[in-house]
């Protein structure tokens, strides 16, 4: 049907937005999710009366071609339009005529956004779990493959105690199984529709918004107008989960690029996730673990940038809200694109077990095993013990001949308690673990 009339005449009151307003770069992004969220809108009009079913037939009809151009790349952005919202509704115009009015019926850009933007969180964040979960996987199969592997173990950088590298490679599963659910909790904060609420203070139709939210995915529908047009803690919270992942993988790549070096040789990375260097042709450089370290920083500024935004806003929506895209969505391609390379170079990574069990020998690594012997066999206070092995350490006196030999092989197996680095432990928490992944697939976490 031809379009009667322009939507940026009667919407925007100007041919041209300033590109200083201009959002549509960011936010059709989310065409999917506006376009969703439209046509749940139109079918709860449909079924209250508001709208007639022939005109809501249309509109769902127009809005599902926009979607299909749109994936198919011959849908036409028009920037002077300045964002997604007003974009679909001049194309839906020339594609229905002035039935195309009727969808904005009950409902505003306010909280229309608001609709988009959670359920863009939703689904990002669920795919942001689902690549902690492929991360974890990958660092479990590794761990499974090192579990009887002697590594030694660091504070401060120095060598410390020596431990099962299957310990350590665990002990990062742990951390991304809290990430996992942290991204999970943000999908969580996320699911509520504020579709409704209108402006500010809700509308005067006789709305069905619980129909809604069964339509586009939503547990529960707001319970403030006001509230669900102006809160973004949803956002803080996917951002903060990103954050805190980032976090993980920086200290993981830090490992990485200590373990890869010739210092400690302790592992090598695949050709796919190094590279050489441009002048001296020894080099082996650990460019992905580099760069996801490197990019932690990206999405700590998206957190505090969003978190400067709201901070001073008051109620209800303001245009500041329009700053919450480009940080949340950055922080969403940084963190995922770090996931996603992350677990490449777990599954490539090659470990050097000779190099691994041979700086866990000697009597330094050992001294807290022929302490512990001391307090154990003769009785001795642990502090006096220390300060006997410690002097034998330092050479400032020589060890008794009736010492025995301990080993690193002993010195893992004797720290028999849940959560320590006796093989068997750590094979009992790989084995728990992967239960654990199993079941977060059955529930369709992933």
């Amino acid at each position: 049907m031809p379009m009667s009339d322009s939507p940026s005449s009667s919407i925007r009151g100007s041919e041209l937005a300033s590109d200083f307003t201009v959002s549509l770069d960011i936010d059709k992004r989310m065409y999917r999710e506006d376009i969703a969220g439209s046509i749940a809108h139109a079918e709860m009009l449909g079924k209250q009366g508001i709208v007639s079913s022939e005109d809501v037939e249309a509109i769902i009809e127009g809005l599902r071609r926009i979607r299909e151009e749109i994936e198919a790349g011959e849908f036409e952005w028009k920037p002077e339009l300045e964002d997604i919202h007003i974009n679909v509704e001049a194309r839906l115009y020339e594609l229905i005529g002035d039935t195309a009015g009727r969808l904005h019926t009950a409902r505003s850009r306010n909280d229309q956004v608001a609709t988009d933007a959670r359920l863009y969180v939703k689904r990002v964040a669920g795919e942001c779990r689902a690549l902690c979960r492929e991360l974890q996987r990958a660092l479990l199969d590794r761990a499974e493959e090192n579990v009887t592997t002697i590594v030694p173990g660091y504070t401060h950088l120095q060598r410390a105690q020596p431990v099962s590298f299957g310990h350590v490679l665990m002990a990062y599963y742990e951390m991304f199984g809290r990430d996992a659910e942290a991204f999970g909790s943000a999908r969580a904060t996320a699911d509520m529709l504020p579709l409704g609420s209108g402006a500010l203070a809700g509308a005067t139709y006789p709305l069905d918004q619980e129909f809604v939210a069964e339509r586009l995915g939503f547990s529960t529908v707001s319970a403030n107008s006001m509230d669900a047009v102006s809160d973004r803690d949803f956002v803080l919270d996917f951002i903060f989960a990103a954050a805190k992942t980032m976090t993980h993988l920086s200290r993981l790549c830090e490992d990485i690029v200590v373990w890869s070096s010739e210092e400690f040789g302790f592992v090598r990375l695949s050709d796919a996730y190094s590279s050489g260097s441009s002048m001296m042709p020894q080099k082996r450089n650990p460019d992905y673990a580099e760069l996801i370290r490197g990019k932690s920083g990206r999405v700590f500024g998206s957190l505090m940038s969003v978190m400067t935004t709201l901070k001073g806003l008051p109620l209800t929506y303001n245009r500041d809200l329009q700053e919450d895209k480009p940080p949340l969505m950055d922080a969403y391609d940084t963190v995922a694109a770090s996931l996603a390379a992350a677990v490449g170079m777990v599954r490539e990574i090659s470990v050097n077990r000779d190099r691994m069990e041979a700086a866990s020998q000697g009597d330094e690594i050992l001294a807290t095993d022929y302490a512990d012997y001391l307090v154990r066999e003769r009785g001795m206070p642990f502090r006096e013990a220390y300060v006997r092995v410690a002097a034998i350490v330092h050479g400032e006196s020589a060890s008794d001949s009736d010492y025995p030999t301990i080993t690193a092989l002993d010195s893992i197996n004797a720290r028999d308690i849940p959560g320590g680095t006796a093989p068997w432990r750590v094979r009992e928490a790989i084995m728990r673990a992967y239960g654990e992944l199993g079941s977060a697939r059955l529930s369709g976490e992933w």
